[in-house]
């Protein structure tokens, strides 16, 4: 199956660069789940999931179809990370007590992703599907990352990343939903960090591409100038969206 690869160029920028999930949302995704045997972080990345859930489960499995986001991933003895889709994982059926989607469900087929997900879970088994929207720091702030990702990036986004921006309300759930807790990523971050995780944005690579121009240069001096000192670290969130659930089986 043919894929859009968004990543895979800017692979040791994301594997250095992008937040991390509080452990409260592992904590709170291993209470659901049938037991902790064994979780699928699907379309893992650098493996921040992976390395969250590996200290709430006994096996993870951590899949990715960019080799070069498998090459960059944190190795751990508990993680066995391979190149695979969403869609074609080749995982065993009824294995799965946890499949994790983390920021990553807009790209899928979701149609064949669902079948994937209800063949290799368990019959108690849980779907996690986690994004989350723009960071927040100050008001000022916000409104130079608002223009940045809205203007001056606008055009150069993939159109499934709208998704993410309506906090995936338009994108099926065929599940029975489960209430879950409304939770915060949150660092402690420099200016350099926090260009850093701007680079790691698809769109920017695409404005370079284009414009032969690194778009980051066109953000720094506003940011500068807000910035408490560029040495100095800022408290910034990132509001998480969470659906969770579990398929339905027919008994007839």
């Amino acid at each position: 199956m043919s894929f859009s690869d968004h990543f895979s160029s800017q692979s040791d920028a994301y594997s250095l660069y992008r937040p991390a999930y509080p452990s409260s949302l592992f904590e709170y995704l291993a209470s659901v789940s049938p037991t902790t045997e064994l979780a699928w972080d699907c379309a893992t990345g650098n493996g921040q999931a992976a390395l969250g859930l590996s200290e709430y489960f006994t096996r993870v499995i951590a899949t990715d179809v960019s080799p070069e986001q498998i090459n960059n991933a944190k190795p751990h003895e508990k993680i066995k990370y391979h190149v695979g889709s969403a869609e074609q994982s080749g995982i065993k059926s009824q294995a799965i007590d946890l499949l994790v989607v983390a920021q990553a469900l807009h790209w899928f087929n979701f149609e064949l992703f669902y079948e994937e997900a209800k063949r290799v879970l368990k019959r108690e088994g849980i779907l996690a599907v986690i994004s989350y929207q723009l960071p927040r720091i100050n008001t000022d702030i916000n409104a130079i990352i608002d223009e940045f990702h809205h203007g001056t990036l606008g055009q150069y986004w993939p159109a499934e990343r709208q998704h993410v921006d309506y906090a995936y309300a338009g994108i099926s759930f065929p599940l029975q939903e489960i209430p879950s807790p409304t939770l915060i990523m949150e660092h402690d971050w420099t200016l350099d960090q926090f260009l850093g995780y701007l680079r790691s944005w698809s769109a920017v690579v695409y404005f370079e591409e284009e414009q032969k121009q690194n778009p980051i240069e066109l953000i720094r001096k506003k940011l500068t100038s807000t910035w408490k000192a560029e040495d100095q670290k800022m408290f910034i969130q990132w509001p998480l969206t969470l659906r969770v659930g579990k398929f339905e089986h027919s008994d007839i």
